[in-house]
């Protein structure tokens, strides 16, 4: 997947539609599509294209619990065609966007939920408000280790397997995880068969065999709560925004610094500022990649 072009342009009149309309009408699935339903996926794949030769995989992976259906929803109002711009004015000239959707298995119903890698706006769009806004919870916990599962063995892309430049994965968060994903849970919505139990720094490692993993927790009250958790698993790639609608802007930045396309966090700002993020905007982003920044020498 990920043929065609991207227009900025086309991007933000399809967001601009949709501004005054209710959520439930911008995502409008009551039950997971069946094009986005894992079990029996082989592969997802981010294939190079004449359109593209140099793709790049991002994965944005949103859960869709109660507490955090906001996220998705600024995603497809306003901030996806922000986040795009971002990559594209950072020199990042050929990313693939695949969502994914989860909650907790515990649940039993749809705890997954998968696209496909995709370089237009019309398809990105698509996948996304495919994604069934779910809502409530079964448990103190969210499945995030079935899409890092999912991610881990069930992708394809280019950049690894041509040029050993590992994707992106994105995840949005405000639980811990379970200590291990459950093998029965990996037939019953994926269909593979995993001999045991995996823990989840074994799931966490497979992922990052291929991707650089970062957990994104939408706020300072839920970073109190959460972030201690996930930084035993990610180190400083667990980032605290300030704000949900930091999630894109951030997530542009973590892919611009580590590709190299902005030398530090502080010329960072300063792309960010030129292309029309406000000054606040433009600070909060700047100080919750910071301690990342300067874990890899980009401080």
């Amino acid at each position: 997947m990920g043929f065609g072009s991207y227009s900025y342009e086309a991007h933000q009149a399809i967001a601009a539609k949709r501004a005054a309309l209710p959520a439930q009408e911008v995502f409008s699935q009551r039950s997971i599509h069946p094009l986005m339903d894992p079990k029996g996926v082989k592969f997802r794949e981010c294939r190079d294209s004449p359109d593209h030769p140099n793709s790049i995989g991002i994965v944005f992976a949103l859960d869709v619990s109660g507490s955090m259906g906001q996220i998705p929803e600024q995603i497809a109002r306003k901030e996806l065609p922000t986040f795009m711009k971002a990559l594209g004015n950072a020199g990042v000239a050929d990313p693939q966007v695949l969502f994914m959707a989860f909650q907790d298995c515990a649940g039993g119903v749809a705890p997954l939920q998968v696209g496909q890698f995709e370089s237009t706006a019309e398809l990105m769009d698509q996948w996304l408000t495919w994604c069934w806004i779910m809502g409530g919870g079964a448990s103190a916990y969210e499945s995030y280790d079935l899409a890092f599962y999912f991610a881990a063995h069930h992708t394809k892309m280019d950049c690894f397997e041509k040029r050993k430049k590992k994707g992106y994965f994105f995840m949005s968060g405000d639980e811990p995880c379970y200590p291990a994903l459950k093998a029965e849970w990996v037939e019953r919505f994926v269909g593979d068969k995993p001999a045991a139990d995996i823990p989840l720094d074994k799931v966490v490692a497979d992922l990052e065999q291929t991707f650089h993993a970062f957990y994104l927790v939408p706020d300072a009250a839920r970073g109190a709560r959460v972030a201690p958790f996930w930084k035993k698993y990610l180190g400083e790639r667990a980032i605290v925004l300030a704000s949900p609608e930091d999630t894109c802007p951030v997530a542009a930045g973590a892919v611009a610094l580590s590709e190299g396309a902005v030398p530090t966090v502080a010329a960072l700002g300063e792309r960010l500022a030129s292309s029309g993020l406000t000054a606040d905007r433009v600070e909060r982003v700047v100080t919750a990649l910071s301690p990342w920044a300067k874990s890899i020498g980009r401080g």
